[in-house]
């Protein structure tokens, strides 16, 4: 559903990312799967093999050095109730940093 890269003062760029509910759902249909919400598929082996493949199609179209190395996956959006999105959706960085503090320092904990 959505994407943020981090990476300032890091050794690497990493992302966080989101699950549509209703292309989550799909994708498990197509896979002889059952529907379940994203917060329950966040550590679906199966679904991060599709997510890096994407990844890793996207990290072809930029230099080493700006490729996304880590990345993970978050069980909710990022919404304007939550602070992370402005009215006219432009992501709030520092407020999804803030909230999602854990989640990034987690891609940093696990070096390359």
């Amino acid at each position: 559903s959505q994407c943020m890269v981090v990476g300032d003062t890091r050794p690497y760029i990493g992302a966080l990312i989101t699950l549509d509910p209703e292309g989550l759902n799909h994708w498990r249909r197509m896979n002889g799967r059952h529907p379940v919400p994203p917060e329950l598929a966040v550590d679906d082996p199966q679904l991060s093999s599709v997510l890096q493949r994407a990844v890793d199609e996207a990290n072809k179209l930029v230099s080493r050095p700006e490729s996304i190395r880590r990345f993970a996956v978050l069980g909710r959006d990022f919404t304007e109730e939550d602070g992370h999105l402005t009215p006219s959706l432009k992501l709030r960085r520092e407020a999804v940093a803030r909230d999602f503090a854990d989640e990034i320092e987690e891609l940093y904990a696990k070096q390359e």
